[in-house]
């Protein structure tokens, strides 16, 4: 049997996973196995309740929380709502940041220049979009320089991470679709990816881990952590 996923924490109400790399969060195939959330229910059984409360990009790993009854979904939906969560993640990004950390303030919305329909950019009628960096690593490899950073979202808006990097030269090592050219992206939902395409992304997928989420929640702290897997460390450390 296939293995489902890996489980952080569990127990009566909360089932917080490390959704790897690569899966969706929701069906876009009838294969029970292609989605996380089919994967959620044939762990629960089909017959009991799962709402995802959090959604990572498919080819984003990391903390990913499954409220088991509607209760407990609705409070937490109602913390991220209210930006009363804390989300910490860990990215590779090509070339050396120059500063040790910084506050990226740039407002994002719909990229109507591009093919892809779910891209967006930085653009000045955008909502307000905020994200915070750290350095953790500069380093070097065959393929050029790159950074390891922590990055904590002051807001939660989509591809916000991805985009604000690449708006200050740093896309994320692997990025599909805010790398520099979206065909790779195309090629990769047309199911037409060639070993060309993927040499020139380093790697497999993008370099993004949601790597802690924290919170308080009836009166007592939450946090959740799981580390980036076996090839993002290797390919800090190598």
């Amino acid at each position: 049997m296939e293995t489902l996923f890996d489980i952080i924490h569990e127990d009566e109400e909360l089932l917080v996973i490390n959704k790897p790399a690569g899966l969706v969060c929701h069906p876009t195939k009838t294969d029970e196995y292609s989605s996380l959330i089919s994967r959620v229910r044939l762990y629960l059984g089909k017959e009991n309740p799962a709402h995802l409360v959090n959604r990572l990009d498919r080819e984003t790993s990391g903390v990913t929380l499954v409220a088991k009854c509607d209760a407990a979904a609705r409070e937490l939906r109602r913390l991220w709502e209210n930006r009363l969560v804390e989300k910490e993640y860990a990215a590779i990004v090509h070339g050396h940041v120059r500063d040790e950390s910084g506050l990226i303030d740039a407002p994002l919305g719909k990229d109507e220049a591009s093919r892809v329909a779910v891209k967006d950019c930085v653009r000045p009628d955008g909502l307000p979009s905020q994200t915070e960096y750290s350095v953790e690593k500069r380093f070097s490899r065959a393929e050029g320089d790159f950074t390891l950073l922590r990055v904590r979202l002051l807001t939660g808006r989509k591809h916000q991470i991805r985009i604000h990097l690449a708006h200050i030269g740093h896309p994320i090592v692997g990025d599909k679709l805010y790398g520099g050219d979206e065909d790779v992206y195309l090629a990769l939902v047309e199911d037409r990816m060639t070993d060309e395409h993927r040499q020139r992304m380093i790697f497999p997928n993008q370099a993004l881990h949601a790597q802690k989420v924290s919170f308080i929640w009836r009166a007592c702290d939450r946090e959740f952590l799981c580390e980036p897997g076996s090839s993002f460390r290797a390919f800090v450390q190598d």
